[in-house]
């Protein structure tokens, strides 16, 4: 039986919540995209809490791509946003996988690529704080957690250092490559309060 994998890429200003919540649910995390500082034994990227993170792999197209892994995910933080957002690879990487009927899940800011990758005008939504530079070239929503064929985006938006709406785009992740089932057996050891997204 085929067990699902996921490509989560990070770079430096990744949201840190949004990539552990993530990994935590959805197997094979880690690819780091930018200027780690291949100075330190091991090199890292710096998330944007600071918190050091140790990539699984470094960033390849040729590894990267949609005969490797089931979904492409990827998390918000200004910072790390940007730069995903911002790399040619990574919107020729996003348009391979929707184009081979892979998901694609962004995350909080991380739905700035679905802009910059030129995807059709579709339902999706975001952190409030990029909302403006999304609303007018696609069907924004409110809601936590939004499903446009296969690109999955989530709005993430909670205080500071909480992973917000993460937890339910893990576990819709989880749903629609493993089945509801898993979904259930999954969410069951997190003891969700009663009524929450699980």
């Amino acid at each position: 039986m085929h067990t699902p994998s996921a490509l989560i890429l990070i770079a430096n200003g990744t949201e840190e919540m949004e990539l552990y919540c993530t990994s935590a649910f959805v197997p094979e995390p880690g690819s780091s995209l930018e200027d780690v500082n291949f100075e330190n034994n091991p090199p890292f990227a710096k998330g944007s809490r600071g918190i050091r993170i140790v990539p699984d792999t470094y960033f390849s197209p040729h590894d990267s791509t949609p005969d490797n892994f089931d979904v492409l995910v990827i998390p918000g933080g200004a910072k790390g946003a940007q730069t995903m957002s911002e790399s040619p690879a990574v919107q020729e990487l996003v348009r391979k996988y929707l184009d081979s009927d892979k998901f694609v899940g962004m995350v909080c800011a991380g739905s700035l690529t679905a802009l910059t990758s030129k995807l059709p005008k579709q339902s999706l939504t975001s952190h409030p704080s990029v909302r403006d530079q999304l609303k007018d070239s696609f069907e924004y929503s409110e809601d936590p957690v939004v499903c446009s064929g296969k690109l999955i985006t989530s709005s993430s938006a909670a205080p500071h250092f909480l992973p917000g709406t993460t937890f339910p785009f893990a576990l819709t992740l989880v749903e629609l490559l493993c089945g509801k089932e898993k979904r259930s057996e999954v969410a069951g050891p997190m003891v969700f309060p009663a009524g929450t997204f699980a």
